[in-house]
């Protein structure tokens, strides 16, 4: 069986390689399964300290298998129900682990792309990239968490508009509403990402799993519970010997060496 999901892991830098580049990573099924699996695996890992979801080929991933969809018409809510089931499985272990989680996207983000690049914390683009959420364009309402994130990232109203009407829009746009972080030319993405992945994977991976943890359950709290949290996570840090490298590189003006311990 084809490996549909690539996983390499380096220098604490594990990344995760949508691989149906002949269809522009359309999500099929095993790909949902795959991917589930090397969430899991490396949200788990303590060896791992950064998170890298990118697709191979000419596309980051144009969302689901329609021409699937069309040859299960007869099964399809049935189909949908398992598939997307381990496409949410495989997000939840992305949003839960506690260390980075960095999307790479290039040409086509679209459907069940674009929810997973919202399910990420933070986003590097291409500056050739295109994007739509695409799903009312088949009939359907989106999946993926993408209703869940979008307007929390863009705003109700905006959010509503890439949903009803699901136009694509350029790299530029999407820094606008917030959906990446930064662009970069098309030549130059691999190696801003490497430089970006060298930064993440030597800071201080406990603190940034405590903060993302904290940013991720920050809507649901009052202020008053977000902040008795923010005290337990910060005693959290304090047991850490990363904490104590950056106060001690502090006081000792130097750049601290973190372990991610």
């Amino acid at each position: 069986m084809k490996q549909q999901v690539l996983l390499a892991i380096d220098g604490g830098v594990a990344t995760l390689s949508l691989n149906r580049p002949d269809v522009m990573n359309a999500m099929d099924g095993e790909l949902m399964i795959q991917l589930r699996a090397a969430s899991e695996l490396v949200a788990s890992d303590p060896a791992v300290r950064v998170i890298v979801l990118r697709g191979e080929g000419p596309a980051f991933c144009a969302g689901g298998d329609v021409a699937l969809f069309h040859k299960r018409l007869d099964d399809l809510p049935q189909l949908v129900l398992q598939m997307g089931r381990e496409f949410h499985f495989a997000l939840w272990a992305l949003r839960r682990a506690a260390k980075p989680v960095l999307g790479v996207v290039h040409g086509t983000v679209a459907g069940a792309g674009f929810s997973l690049l919202c399910a990420t914390d933070l986003a590097i683009a291409a500056d050739d990239t295109r994007f739509t959420l695409a799903y009312t364009n088949i009939g359907t309402s989106p999946d993926g968490g993408s209703s869940h994130f979008l307007p929390r990232l863009v705003g109700y109203k905006r959010a509503m508009q890439l949903t009803l009407l699901p136009d694509m829009f350029d790299a530029a746009t999407a820094l606008e509403y917030g959906l990446v972080n930064w662009i970069v030319p098309a030549a130059a993405l691999a190696d801003e990402v490497a430089k970006l992945t060298k930064r993440l994977a030597k800071g201080p991976t406990m603190a940034y799993g405590e903060a993302k943890a904290l940013l991720n359950a920050s809507l649901g709290r009052s202020m008053e519970a977000q902040m008795e949290e923010e005290l337990f996570a910060f005693g959290r840090c304090a047991t850490s010997s990363d904490l104590k490298e950056g106060v001690s590189a502090f006081v000792e003006k130097r750049k601290p060496a973190f372990r991610g311990s």
